[in-house]
């Protein structure tokens, strides 16, 4: 029997939404396209987030909130302005998560800048110096290395940069999707506008801003000072 949206039921679509926090013809939509396959439908969702992320990336985000986290029993603390389209949306309990996510993400994992595209060129260049240094000393040819170094880059931007690091409450999905399934989910583009991470003792603070306007309305965009 082929599966369509009445053989669906209510108990599948209210797990899957519980899963998700997608509503609730979504989750029906997914279901039915993954045949009733619980973990394909949460691949199916968070697909539909992407693609809403994407075509929704060039839209003005002037609202949003900034979001405070204390961890470790105050040695460590983090400040993080995440903006949205509207006030309404600022106000609402998922928005209030997600921001609340993101500090505590940045509270464990300490990245340094926000996106690919906020990493210094001294940064860049400094650790593919160092990955190509290491590739040749290893004897591989000269463009062994470079895929070597091109591997090891991709790799080093998911260290480093908040967007691609892997949340730290579900390893499987990037910070990144995270909003992405927030954007399907809400309506409206998000984006981090910036952080600082501060830790008790260290005499520097990771303090990090995307560098170039995220969307027409973004105001002036200071460049990183990632320590």
């Amino acid at each position: 029997m082929s599966t369509t949206m009445e053989n669906i039921s209510a108990a599948q679509v209210k797990e899957l939404r519980e899963k998700t926090g997608a509503p609730m013809m979504d989750c029906k939509h997914a279901l039915t396209e993954a045949k009733g396959n619980l973990e394909e439908a949460i691949v199916v969702l968070r697909k539909k987030g992407v693609s809403v992320a994407a075509k929704k990336a060039a839209r003005v985000t002037s609202e949003g909130s900034v979001a405070h986290y204390i961890h470790a029993g105050g040695k460590i603390g983090v400040l993080v302005e995440v903006n949205c389209e509207s006030d309404f949306v600022a106000r609402t309990e998922d928005f209030k998560e997600l921001t609340h996510d993101i500090a505590m993400h940045i509270a464990a994992s300490d990245p340094k800048f926000v996106r690919k595209e906020d990493v210094t060129p001294e940064a860049f260049e400094r650790e593919k110096d160092i990955y190509r240094a290491q590739a040749i000393a290893s004897g591989k040819p000269a463009n062994i290395a470079e895929k070597m170094v091109a591997g090891k880059m991709e790799k080093f931007y998911e260290e480093v940069c908040l967007l691609e690091q892997p949340f730290i409450k579900d390893q499987t999905i990037s910070i990144s999707q995270l909003i992405a399934a927030k954007v399907g989910k809400l309506g409206e583009n998000i984006a981090v506008r910036r952080f600082a991470r501060f830790k008790v003792g260290d005499a520097t603070a990771t303090v990090a801003f995307v560098t170039t306007k995220p969307d027409s309305d973004a105001g002036e965009a200071s460049a990183p000072v990632a320590k």
